[in-house]
């Protein structure tokens, strides 16, 4: 590119930045908060992707010495593992919480599937919740545009109604132009926040299921000598 192309280059950029912001800035101030919005739809997505991954939900190295512990047949061990993680996880959680109740329980580690079960239900749960903001930006964005176009239409007929003598084009422009471009920003946020929010929710399901084949493989040796023991 020569050096006569690089000032229309700057300048191309320049009027689409300014497009851009005179295109949000006509939506309003309802145009401004889905604007707002989507940021923090953003960045709660971004928070979920890096946390709901295997090796942040079951740290490699926690799982294979909960592995050794447990079958060893030491759950006090296992748990005194879990609770010595610097950041709590979903594995150290629910095993740590499942081990717990078994050692308290009069049944011991009989009840342990259960209280393994109870508490990865919990723990689900809390990943689920976390991802609840995205769906409600996805849900919240459509509405607000559709208010955002309700406002716009009554500040056309508003217009209509002080004009003198028939409206001019011009003086319905401002407030139609309102009313269209909260819809558009609505949806544009809207849809992909919907598709964000189903497969993080997607993304939990599977390596939940994942991790909990682990926890199965490790309690059974638990399990298995329980058995026995009351036999």
């Amino acid at each position: 590119m020569t050096d006569h192309g690089l000032p229309v280059l700057v300048l191309a950029q320049a009027d689409m930045q300014r497009s851009l912001l005179d295109y949000v800035l006509r939506g309003g101030p309802i145009g401004m908060i889905i604007v707002l919005i989507s940021f923090v739809a953003l960045g709660m997505i971004v928070a979920q992707l890096l946390r709901i991954r295997r090796d942040r939900l079951a740290p490699p190295q926690l799982a294979e010495d909960l592995a050794r512990l447990l079958s060893s047949g030491d759950p006090e061990a296992a748990i005194a593992r879990c609770n010595a993680e610097p950041k709590p996880s979903f594995l150290s959680r629910v095993l740590g919480t499942a081990l717990a109740r078994s050692t308290r329980s009069p049944f011991g580690m009989l009840e342990l599937r259960t209280a393994v079960e109870d508490a990865g239900r919990a723990e689900i749960d809390r990943l689920y919740r976390l991802t609840d903001g995205v769906g409600l930006v996805a849900s919240v964005a459509p509405m607000l545009g559709l208010l955002g176009t309700v406002i716009g239409m009554v500040g056309a007929f508003d217009a209509i109604m002080l004009a003198e003598g028939p409206a001019r084009p011009d003086q319905l422009a401002g407030s139609i132009s309102q009313a269209l471009i909260t819809t558009v920003l609505g949806l544009i946020v809207a849809i992909p926040c919907t598709a964000a929010y189903t497969y993080l929710r997607n993304r939990i399901d599977h390596l939940t299921s994942e991790i909990g084949e682990t926890v199965d493989a490790m309690i059974a040796p638990l399990e298995a000598n329980a058995s026995e023991t009351n036999a």
